[in-house]
């Protein structure tokens, strides 16, 4: 048996999604792994140890995690799992490691080579690896279906013998990858769909989704871009103006879905707590950032929060594992996706070459230190960054890409929910 990768059961009770599905194992295998499932892994995201098997994994235990040279998860493994991993291996996860120094230093102590999928360069070879991408795909889609179930009428405009049911007015704040597919599936139930963001490129993805595009269109705005297609920081006075245009929309909105959220950063406060105040009884807010800080005044991690004048924020946490059956197979994708470019082919085990500038982007610790510029220091305090000012309305944001390679080749105008928007997550 050559090489072994493990995946493990999630300890998060909150997490559903699992690191692999029968397709991806049966991959590993092919590439000449030996794979090992702990048993429930999949549960979760309705896959059983018997699919696993069938693919031709090993069911096992946490403890077997002792003889993985890889290990796949959804998140950072805890202090628990890294004492049961041996020296040298790879660990590849969602490991959020913005604010989590002590986490960083525990994996380089722990000797293990930790890479963070969220820090995937946007670059086009690596979009099949694109965690950010497809798990935000999914929470878009999520929000519009949880916002719909908080809200006590009916979407599309319905004409009938008894009168006319108008439509719900829904409002997308921030066009990245969450905004586009939530554009598209409020869209698809019939909903009337605005949208904002502050750089211009995306007002043509919005307006080929069949939405409005709101913003103050003035000569900043036109160049409110970088050349790598991120968003710039407003100025004072532009902030003003996008701040009353879109205060004067909220309140005529039924359904408001806001996704800013800027890595490193806690998220950007989109919505006051006089935006809220301003609209309808009944009207329902989805706020994607709430893990963050959240995008929205007066939102709670975890629940669902109802106002004095009958408005919902809706805080649910981990929106993609809300949909977990589908999330899993996109991320396990992902994961082998990334795993195969570090293998040998010719000798069928893990290569990882130090200088690719996927695995330069991504790796976080090697070796017993931590090695990723961004967190050179991670055994020292960190302080938290403020929020940005209520003011700024702004799209999700990827981490800084590891080289600046010509990023503009990848195509810009997606003209389905499933496209990409530069600098967006």
């Amino acid at each position: 048996m050559g090489q072994t990768v493990f995946i493990p059961r999630e300890l998060d009770a909150n997490e559903p999604r699992v690191a692999a599905s029968p397709e991806t194992v049966k991959r590993l295998v092919g590439l000449g792994f030996g794979v090992i499932v702990e048993k429930g892994a999949g549960l979760g995201s309705r896959i059983t140890d018997q699919d696993f098997a069938a693919a031709g994994a090993a069911i096992g235990k946490a403890a077997d995690a002792s003889k993985a040279d890889v290990v796949l998860k959804v998140r950072r493994p805890t202090d628990a799992e890294l004492k049961g991993y041996k020296p040298g291996a790879a660990v590849i996860a969602i490991m959020d490691p913005y604010g989590n120094d002590a986490a960083l230093a525990a994996m380089a102590k722990a000797g293990i080579t930790a890479f963070s999928m969220e820090f995937m360069p946007r670059i086009t070879r690596a979009q099949v690896m694109d965690v950010l991408s497809s798990q935000a795909n999914l929470a878009g889609y999520q929000a519009v279906v949880d916002a719909a179930a908080e809200y006590d009428r009916a979407l599309p405009m319905m004409m009938t013998a008894a009168g006319t049911v108008p439509a719900a007015k829904t409002f997308i704040m921030g066009v990245g990858v969450a905004g586009l597919q939530a554009i598209a599936t409020a869209r698809r139930l019939g909903a009337v769909v605005t949208a904002t963001d502050v750089r211009p490129a995306v007002k043509e993805q919005v307006q080929s989704l069949g939405a409005k595009f709101l913003a103050v269109e003035d000569e900043e705005f036109k160049a409110a871009e970088t050349a790598g297609g991120y968003a710039k920081e407003m100025s004072k006075e532009y902030q003003a103006k996008q701040a009353a245009l879109t205060a004067e929309h909220i309140a005529k909105q039924d359904i408001v879905i806001t996704t800013a959220l800027i890595p490193g950063r806690a998220a950007p406060k989109l919505v006051s707590a006089a935006m809220v105040a301003s609209m309808k009884p009944g009207s329902v807010i989805v706020d994607l950032a709430v893990e963050r800080g959240g995008n929205v005044e007066g939102a709670v991690p975890g629940k669902v929060v109802t106002t004095e004048n009958g408005v919902k924020i809706v805080g649910h946490l981990n929106v993609p594992g809300r949909v977990a059956a589908s999330a899993s197979l996109l991320y396990a994708k992902n994961l082998y996706a990334f795993l195969e470019t570090m293998v040998d082919k010719a000798t069928k085990e893990l290569a990882i070459k130090r200088d690719d500038e996927l695995v330069k982007a991504t790796m976080l610790t090697d070796g017993g230190q931590v090695v990723h510029p961004n967190f050179a220091k991670a055994e020292e305090p960190r302080v938290e960054p403020a929020a940005v000012p209520a003011t700024i309305i702004v799209a999700e944001v990827s981490a800084k890409p590891a080289a600046k390679t010509p990023a503009a080749k990848k195509p810009a105008a997606a003209k389905s929910a499933s496209s990409k928007s530069k600098g967006t997550a």
